[in-house]
């Protein structure tokens, strides 16, 4: 069915394609459409335990997708084992000036320079309020309660947080902190993003002093949030794949000692390896199949270095069953696709749980 919509869609302005792709994935969280769905895209399960949490595979649909949240009950219909959602800000922001994304059908490749788009936290926290059936915070009124509302059974979901474009790095830590009180009680855990190029100066916080100071107080905020929900709150944090063999070691070591759950490798590359499309000169992340070796490497070079410490997602030119396979196979926890899906379709993700 994706191979006749696709060159319809590849028709359309990038960002356009992908919010009326977005919008059609949405009504999947409507009855029966979700019933469907789920039949159209049953995968076998194949449980992977990581960050104290039970996955029900090990594919995930990386952040960036569903900026707002507002469709990724309709995603879980698709086969994924978790979903992240998000960048969210504290904050509405617009992001930068259209057009900011770019498709290149040659080179199966995406340069973005979004700029973290999107409602803010607290159209977010409206939106999932109503999926969570556990004990939680009233957001509005600080009272302790139970929602009652729908929550898609099984998938694990995440929240990518990142600071606003206005805030200095020297207080990205209240957005951080913010953020994590926010959706602590909605989120099975949460990522904490450092290394999107398209803010200016964000990637700065992976220095070893300023990553430190900032996880160390996200950590003391984490524990306190932890005896008020009284449940465990995994962290994991987000990397660049442009980083020096030094930068990673320390950036590392960072997350070690503060105590964090998890790493995500990678983000998208300010590197342009060859391309051929007219868009390869645009500024902004690349993803896509030129980013599987760098990814690979640097999942490669964490998983030396953390020693099995603790557990690694790699995300980053997944295109294709053998490449997640491969990711696996190299160490990775998990695996989590984006830009594979818009050229493969959505059934790549009961393809990837197949193979693996």
């Amino acid at each position: 069915m994706y191979s006749f919509f696709r060159p319809l869609l590849f028709k359309l302005d990038p960002e356009t394609a992908h919010q009326l792709t977005l919008q059609l994935i949405r009504l999947g969280g409507i009855q029966p459409i979700g019933f469907c769905l789920r039949r159209i895209f049953a995968a076998p399960r194949k449980p992977v335990q990581a960050f104290g949490l039970s996955f029900p595979n090990p594919v995930g649909l990386a952040a960036g997708y569903d900026k707002d949240g507002v469709a990724w009950r309709g995603l879980s219909t698709l086969g994924f084992g978790h979903i992240e959602i998000g960048t969210v800000t504290p904050l509405p922001q617009p992001g930068n000036p259209r057009p900011r994304l770019f498709r290149m059908v040659e080179d199966q490749a995406v340069i973005n320079r979004m700029g973290f788009p999107g409602k803010g936290a607290e159209a977010m926290v409206m939106s999932l309020r109503g999926s969570i059936r556990r004990p939680g915070i009233n957001l509005l009124t600080g009272a302790r309660s139970t929602a009652t509302a729908r929550r898609p059974a099984a998938v694990i979901l995440g929240v990518n947080i990142g600071k606003n474009k206005q805030t200095s790095n020297e207080e990205a830590v209240f957005d951080y902190l913010a953020l994590l009180q926010n959706f602590a009680p909605l989120a099975d855990y949460l990522a904490i993003n450092v290394s999107s190029p398209n803010t200016e100066g964000l990637r700065r916080l992976q220095g070893r002093a300023a990553l430190e100071s900032l996880l160390t107080q996200i950590d003391a905020q984490r524990k306190l949030e932890q005896e008020k929900l009284e449940k465990h709150l995994p962290l994991l944090v987000k990397l660049a794949p442009d980083l020096t063999e030094a930068e990673l070691e320390q950036a590392l070591e960072a997350i070690l000692r503060t105590g964090m759950d998890g790493v995500i490798v990678t983000n998208t590359t300010l590197a342009r390896p060859a391309l051929r499309s007219d868009h390869r000169g645009e500024s902004g992340g690349l993803s896509g199949g030129p980013l599987r070796s760098l990814s690979e490497t640097v999942l490669t070079s964490s998983l030396k270095k953390l020693d099995g410490r603790i557990p690694v997602v790699s995300v980053g030119g997944v295109m294709s069953p053998e490449d997640a396979k491969r990711r696996l196979e190299l160490g990775a926890a998990l695996v989590q696709v984006y830009t594979g899906m818009i050229f493969a379709g959505p059934g790549l993700i009961q393809k990837i749980i197949r193979a693996v």
